[in-house]
């Protein structure tokens, strides 16, 4: 598990500062769609912006010790499209979460996974109250799902498999949401990349390989780039024939497909570097696990 004492290494912070929650979430709520398509009075939706960064922001989701400066860097784009009854939103949801790397001044794209069903219900006069072992409304249920994801997702890149704590609140957090909710994207059936999918990924002992060379990848790699570039490309070549060989035994993952989204861009400028042979190997690997972007991948072979 990440402790102070690695992010104060990692980092280069001192012990000392005022403790912090472990989050520090940007919350953006676009409603323009839904205003242009429906006339009702929705003034409240302002106040839900607010609403949702206190929630994220201020409640404390682990026991360990954060200054404010070692809070994760997350955000949270809600996209409103209507609402059938009062208080009741269709949207989807953008969350994007980052970590800084180590030794620079750049920050890498952990996770970038996009809710196509982000449905809640939401009165002004509702309390928002988040009980862990209880489902309440789906509202409280997303909110507290996805800030374990953000947390699993920046903990698997500080320790090997540092992430299983808030992966195993997750999936308790599903449990309750399908026995509660009538939302289709806490259960099995239907879209294979909804957020059951996600957190079934991300416990899946077929993915764990997947979720070790995510450590690989970031602490030993990235976080070492600049004293030794020859050997990131090495291990980022090794992780792509290690996703290429989970592949085989669960194609389509959604945990994979989101990690392309999210370093499509990353891998490529780490990959250029490399050799004739490198940039070979990798223009086979990416466009093998990630078609929709092989042209973008073929400039690695000059193409």
């Amino acid at each position: 598990m990440k402790t102070l004492r690695t992010l104060c290494l990692l980092l280069g912070l001192t012990i000392g500062s005022v403790q912090a929650q472990e989050l520090n979430c940007t919350v953006t709520v676009n409603s323009d769609q839904l205003f242009a398509q429906q006339k009702t009075d929705f003034s409240y939706v302002n106040q839900l912006k607010g609403i949702i960064s206190e929630f994220m922001n201020t409640r404390r989701w682990s026991n360990d010790q954060f200054t404010p400066s070692e809070r994760i860097n997350c955000s949270l784009n809600i996209n409103l499209i209507k609402s059938l009854t009062q208080g009741a939103f269709e949207a989807t949801a953008q969350i994007v979460v980052t970590r800084p790397v180590y030794g620079t001044n750049y920050e890498t794209t952990t996770l970038s996974y996009v809710d196509r069903a982000f449905n809640f219900i939401y009165l002004p006069t509702t309390p928002v109250y988040f009980r862990e072992n209880q489902y309440s409304d789906d509202l409280t249920s997303l909110l507290g799902f996805y800030a374990n994801v953000i947390l699993a997702t920046d903990y698997d890149t500080f320790s090997k498999q540092g992430g299983n704590l808030f992966i195993q609140r997750a999936y308790a957090i599903t449990n309750l949401a399908q026995q509660g909710s009538a939302n289709g994207a806490w259960q099995t059936g239907g879209d294979r990349r909804n957020r059951f999918w996600l957190i079934e990924n991300m416990q899946n002992q077929q993915l764990l390989p997947f979720r070790d060379a995510q450590y690989t990848y970031h602490r030993l790699g990235l976080d070492q780039f600049a004293a030794n570039p020859i050997q990131m490309r090495k291990q980022t070549l090794d992780m792509l024939s290690t996703i290429r060989r989970i592949g085989l035994q669960l194609p389509n993952s959604v945990l994979i497909n989101s990690f392309f989204d999210a370093k499509s861009t990353e891998l490529y400028n780490i990959l250029f570097e490399g050799t004739p042979a490198e940039r070979k190997q990798a223009f086979d690997l990416l466009s093998y696990l990630d078609p929709s972007k092989t042209e973008t991948y073929r400039k690695l072979i000059g193409g």
